[in-house]
C-alpha cells in the first residue's frame, strides 16, 4: 500500500457484500485492508477474495484503524444507519448499499453529519453506472427522445424472498433511482398497492405509480413472486422511445423511431393525431460491470474530493418515496403528496 492509495474498510461480506469485497480488491488507488462480518463462512470466503486483508467479527477494528480513511457498508438495511453514523463520526468517508436507511429521518441525519465533516456519503444506487443507462441518460439530455412522457420499470423474478423486507425496498430503489436521475424533476405524489401471499406485512408484489407536477408520469412494478425475470426500463418521448433490458447479454437498448404527431387539419382547423412507425435502432455499448465502476468511482470521489454520482442526499430522496409508498400502500392505495 503507497502513501497515497485510500485505505478501506468493509462490513458486510454476504451474499452482496462478496461481490463488494472482490470489487473493491480491484480498485485502482486504494487497497481493502479490512473485512467485518459476524457469520464464520462469510469470514472465511472473504479471506480468499482478498488474502492480504484483515478479517475479524469487530466493527470497531475498523472504526479504529488510522489507515482506513474510508468504509463500505453491505449489511442489513436495518443496520445501515447505526454503522454509517459510526464510521461518519469517526471521520471516515462511507459507501452505504440501498436503501441508505429504513426512514427518512435517519437518512437526513447521515447527510447532514457527511456535510458538517465534508465527508463522502455515497449510496449504492448501482443501475446509475450501468453503461446502457448512461447512455440513456446522454441522448435524453441531447433531446433526441425529444419531452420525456413518462417512464415505467419491471423488476420481476421467482426469488429471492428475503425475510427482513418486502419486495418493495428490496427492489424498488433500484428503479426509484433511475425514475429521479432520468426525469431529473422531483415527483409530487406517489400511489401504491402491495400485497403479502407468502408473508404476513411484506408485500411480495408491487404496483407504484409516481406523478409529476409538470404532467409526466412513472410506473414501478416489484415482485419476487412471478413466473418471469424482467429487469426491463421503458421511456416514451414526444420524439422517440427506448427500452433497457438488462436480462439479455447483448442489445440491451432498443431506441424505436415511434409517435403520434399532432397536426392540424386546415379544412376543418381540428387537431388530428398521425401515428409514425419508424425504425429500431440498436446502438453498441463498451459492458462493463457496473459494481466495478461503481467502487472505483467511490475511490476516485474521495481521493478527489469531487461530488458522487449518487450522494447521500439522492439517497435520502429514494428512501423519502419508499416511505411514502409504503404509506400508500398501508392505506389502500390512497395518493400520498411528496415534497
Amino acid at each position: 500500500m503507497s502513501d497515497q492509495d485510500l485505505g478501506l474498510g468493509l462490513v458486510g461480506a454476504g451474499f452482496w457484500g462478496k461481490n463488494l469485497v472482490r470489487n473493491f480488491a480491484r480498485t485502482r488507488g486504494a487497497r481493502l485492508l479490512r473485512v467485518v462480518d459476524l457469520v464464520e463462512a462469510h469470514r472465511e470466503r472473504a479471506k480468499g477474495l482478498v488474502p492480504g486483508a484483515e478479517v475479524t467479527e469487530h466493527f470497531e477494528d475498523i472504526l479504529g484503524d488510522d489507515r482506513i480513511g474510508a468504509v463500505a457498508v453491505c449489511t442489513g438495511a436495518a443496520a445501515h444507519h447505526g454503522l454509517a453514523k459510526a464510521a461518519l463520526l469517526a471521520d471516515k468517508h462511507v459507501f452505504v448499499e440501498k436503501p441508505l436507511t429504513l426512514t427518512v429521518d435517519h437518512a437526513e441525519e447521515l447527510v447532514r453529519i457527511a456535510r458538517e465533516r465534508n465527508l463522502k456519503l455515497m449510496v449504492g444506487h448501482l443501475m446509475l453506472h450501468h453503461p446502457g443507462i448512461q447512455w440513456i441518460k446522454a441522448a435524453l439530455d441531447a433531446g433526441e427522445f425529444g419531452d420525456p412522457y413518462y417512464l415505467y420499470s419491471q423488476r420481476l423474478n421467482l426469488g429471492i424472498v428475503r425475510t427482513d423486507e418486502s419486495a418493495w425496498w428490496s427492489l424498488a430503489p433500484h428503479d426509484i433511482s433511475l425514475i429521479l436521475y432520468l426525469l431529473g424533476d422531483t415527483p409530487a405524489d406517489i400511489s401504491a398497492r402491495g400485497s403479502c401471499y407468502l408473508r404476513p406485512e411484506l408485500e411480495d408484489v408491487v404496483f407504484a405509480n409516481i406523478g409529476y407536477a409538470n404532467g409526466r408520469a412513472s410506473e414501478v412494478h416489484t415482485s419476487w413472486l412471478d413466473p418471469h425475470k424482467i429487469r426491463k426500463l421503458t421511456l416514451v418521448g414526444s420524439d422517440r422511445m427506448v427500452t433497457f433490458d438488462d436480462t439479455v447479454p447483448q442489445e440491451k437498448i432498443r431506441v424505436y423511431d415511434k409517435g403520434a404527431d399532432r397536426t392540424v387539419d386546415y379544412s376543418t382547423f381540428a387537431d388530428l393525431i398521425s401515428l409514425r412507425q419508424g425504425d429500431i435502432r440498436i446502438p453498441s455499448l463498451k459492458l462493463t460491470e457496473p459494481l466495478l465502476v461503481e467502487c472505483q468511482h467511490f475511490v476516485d470521489c474521495v481521493r478527489n474530493d469531487t461530488e458522487p454520482l449518487t450522494p447521500g442526499e439522492q439517497g435520502a430522496e429514494v428512501v423519502r418515496i419508499l416511505c411514502a409508498g409504503q404509506e400508500s400502500i398501508a392505506n389502500g392505495g390512497a395518493p400520498v403528496a411528496l415534497r
